[in-house]
């Protein structure tokens, strides 16, 4: 089965630091990672192609994105970041487009999950430059964390012209459990017919040194019950999945825990989603 890699990252910290690495937990992750790093455990996990997704709130990241992916026959789309909160947000992504790689922007994201505002995808100047992003024909990564769930359910009904991806099951307390009330934020979400789930970072929120795919199965499980194959989509979340489990460890776990589908339906979580909502 050939894949789309649907959620990674790359860095380089002479160009950039990212400051959101900290601590000894996550040390393993300071230093550089790049495409050339990257292409031969995708090729050999039988990834087609991939989605490179912005990791920091700089605007000058997604221009050398867009460049990395113009020079890349494995990098299919850009998910990049702009300030959601600016009047000219409109103009900046007519702008993205016009550069180096631009046809490859396929999506915007912002780390809503550092946001302290709990609604802050509510608020009315976010909401306006969410409008401007579905006006560019782009979908919308959310990555928050569970309790922000009812906040970006509450946008998605509010926007229905835009795609929402839901980036990492919406992070569920794999590791510390129980699901709930995870689960029910994630089921409200996918009730509106706008929203697809990326089943990505399970590794990260599950033990890392002890996570099996058992573990995982029952987060995948309610995913895979609420949005259905057909608005999933597989990421690697590569490479801080690292702290955790190798790629081809991930690509292998995310198999067993949709093996229970058929093989149109694996299709679909494995590439055919990705494909449809970022247009690859």
């Amino acid at each position: 089965m050939r894949i789309i890699d649907a959620h990674h990252h790359v860095w380089d910290l002479s160009v950039r630091d990212q400051d959101w690495i900290t601590g000894p937990e996550l040390a393993p992750l300071r230093r550089d990672f790049s495409l050339a790093d990257l292409k031969p455990e995708a090729r050999a996990s039988g990834v087609r192609s991939t989605v490179l997704v912005q990791t920091v709130t700089v605007a000058a990241e997604t221009p050398e994105f867009l460049a990395l992916a113009d020079g890349s026959d494995l990098v299919a789309g850009v998910v990049g970041w702009t300030d959601l909160t600016a009047p000219d947000v409109a103009a900046t992504l007519a702008a993205l487009r016009e550069m180096p790689g631009g046809d490859r922007l396929v999506g915007i994201r912002h780390q809503v999950q550092g946001e302290a505002d709990p609604q802050w995808l509510l608020r009315p100047d976010v909401q306006r430059g969410l409008a401007a992003v579905a006006a560019a024909g782009l979908a919308y990564d959310l990555l928050v964390l569970p309790h922000q769930l009812p906040a970006a359910a509450r946008a998605a009904e509010l926007l229905p012209h835009l795609t929402f991806v839901l980036d990492h099951l919406g992070k569920p307390p794999i590791a510390a459990g129980p699901p709930e009330p995870w689960a029910e934020g994630v089921q409200a979400l996918a009730a509106l017919p706008n929203t697809v789930c990326k089943l990505s970072g399970m590794v990260t929120e599950a033990a890392w040194d002890s996570w099996t795919a058992e573990d995982l199965r029952p987060y995948a499980r309610t995913v895979l019950d609420a949005f259905g194959p057909g608005r999933l989509m597989f990421g690697s979340d590569w490479p801080v999945c690292r702290l955790a489990a190798t790629y081809g460890e991930v690509v292998e776990a995310a198999r067993q825990v949709t093996d229970g589908l058929s093989p149109d339906e694996r299709a679909d979580v494995f590439g055919a989603t990705a494909a449809r909502v970022y247009g690859i």
